[in-house]
């Protein structure tokens, strides 16, 4: 029996949503841009702000969704498999950044990076009687060097992180604008960005800026639609192109529907654990 309500913090957290977070004492305390969140094994939310957040959507309506998207054998198994993996709503600028150092990294060394821009540009807080540092603002990222902001560990990616700082800052990333816009639109306009293709951009799309239809396509995706699911999307290379991705998910989203990024979810949660690969 599913529970469509119930959040399952291990999953959520270990499913490559988020990279800067920490478990103290079997508490998970994660930064979301300008807060610090502490949350139990039931899924309560205290935070350094005391401002209120729906942070794992509990404004969706889970039951509709999750049975939306249970279309096969497939998603079935894993919603019922990875019963109480929620969909992340995180603070915008903090996931635009993060999947920008995603590119061509593994998931240790982009949250090593991230605590680094944390700790050089970010303000200090204590929290819970723990020092914490919130996640840069816009302005100071644009405003540093990009040899200060290599000494991060973000290598090649510095150039993008600086540039994708300014944008936000001079208003041609506009995140308000963006989650009220539809998905191509938003699509279009994040991509404008340096260091930003198909892939993180429907990352930053589906966790943060309110795109449910966004699938982000790595490796890892379609290696699953290519072995779970031949024939309905035929895909024949292990690259794709731009007009490929954008006909893929055409495909994607007539197949699973207007909710199709939590199908994503499921479905690379269930095949990285298959692999035993490494969370946080």
């Amino acid at each position: 029996m599913i529970d469509y309500y119930k959040i399952n913090l291990e999953y959520t957290i270990n499913s490559g949503q988020v990279f800067l977070w920490k478990k103290e004492k079997g508490i998970w305390f994660g930064i979301n841009g300008q807060d610090v969140l502490k949350i139990n094994n039931q899924g309560k939310i205290n935070s350094y702000s005391k401002n209120r957040t729906d942070f794992f959507r509990e404004s969706d309506n889970l039951e509709g969704i999750l049975k939306s998207i249970s279309k096969d054998k497939m998603t079935k198994l894993a919603v019922r498999k990875y019963n109480g993996l929620r969909l992340i709503r995180q603070d915008p600028f903090q996931c635009f950044i993060s999947f920008i150092v995603s590119s061509n990294s593994n998931i240790q060394k982009i949250r090593n990076t991230l605590e680094n821009i944390c700790k050089n540009f970010g303000r200090s807080v204590i929290f819970d009687g723990i020092e914490f540092f919130l996640f840069p603002k816009p302005q100071i990222l644009a405003d540093a060097s990009i040899q200060e902001i290599k000494k991060c560990g973000s290598g090649y990616r510095s150039e993008f992180i600086k540039k994708a700082s300014e944008m936000v800052q001079s208003n041609q990333v506009n995140f308000e604008y963006l989650k009220n816009c539809k998905y191509f639109e938003a699509k279009e306009i994040i991509s404008r960005v340096p260091g930003i293709g198909n892939k993180v951009a429907d990352c930053i799309l589906l966790f943060s800026l309110e795109k449910l239809d966004a699938f982000p396509l790595d490796r890892w995706m379609i290696r699953i639609l290519d072995k779970y699911y031949p024939t309905i999307f035929e895909i024949s290379t292990k690259t794709i192109t731009d007009k490929q991705y954008d006909l893929l998910h055409e495909k994607i989203t007539n197949y699973f529907g207007s909710y199709s990024g939590y199908a994503q979810q499921f479905l690379f949660k269930m095949e990285r654990e298959i692999y035993k690969k490494k969370w946080l």
